[in-house]
């Protein structure tokens, strides 16, 4: 694999973790992936489903440390920063998404495992095929990194079949999409229309690790 990964355990402050794991376990789980989507820059809160003060706690704890992994692991898109998106998902324990390279918005592209005490991780690999997988095995307050890449930054998840697999997903994003793909040194016109055309990749991969 031609990109990197950064593992970080114990991520979260202590009382973060046990907030964000009681909200996970509360929120409803009917769908196999049940999104709900937050998303807050350093002038406040833009959108949110969840209580604006956390909201507005875990940015102003996590976001410094979220810059510097970029600035370590894709400086060249650190000037790009607009805003962040902490996106809570829970993952019916049968459910298992797709290999996908995530949307070019994402500038990091993060995740911290927060239910239960043990699950499946994130699996990246070489190519959409699958080759080469490379498993990050799940630990609770664990958080997984990465830069993505058009057509390279290939991944995906799955529940344990046990239990429901509640995830912290945690991007900085941009909205100048023409710049990343300038800085990949990818075609921007066949990534942003590859995008556009499939509603259900635009949607919903932009959320998903």
């Amino acid at each position: 694999m031609n990109y990197k990964i950064k593992v970080i355990d114990d991520f979260l402050d202590k009382q973060d973790f046990e907030d964000l794991r009681k909200l996970g376990n509360n929120l409803n789980n009917k769908k196999d992936f049940n999104v709900y989507h937050n998303k807050i820059n350093n002038s406040g809160v833009i959108d949110t489903v969840i209580d604006e003060n956390l909201l507005k706690r875990i940015h102003k704890n996590y976001h410094e440390k979220a810059m510097n992994i970029l600035k370590e692991i894709c400086p060249e898109k650190l000037s790009l920063y607009e805003y962040s998106d902490f996106t809570i998902i829970v993952t019916k324990k049968d459910s298992k998404f797709p290999i996908h390279d995530d949307t070019p918005r994402k500038l990091l592209s993060g995740v911290i495992y927060l239910e239960p005490d043990k699950n499946f991780g994130t699996i990246f690999y070489s190519d959409k095929k699958g080759s080469n997988k490379n498993k990050i095995e799940w630990k609770q307050n664990r958080a997984v990194f990465f830069s993505r890449r058009e057509r390279e930054t290939w991944h995906s998840y799955e529940g344990d079949g046990l239990s429901n697999r509640i995830t912290l997903v945690y991007n900085l994003n941009t909205n100048n999409i023409k710049a990343v793909y300038d800085i990949e040194k990818k075609n921007y016109f066949y990534g942003n229309f590859r995008f556009k055309i499939n509603p259900y990749l635009s949607r919903f991969f932009k959320f998903t690790i």
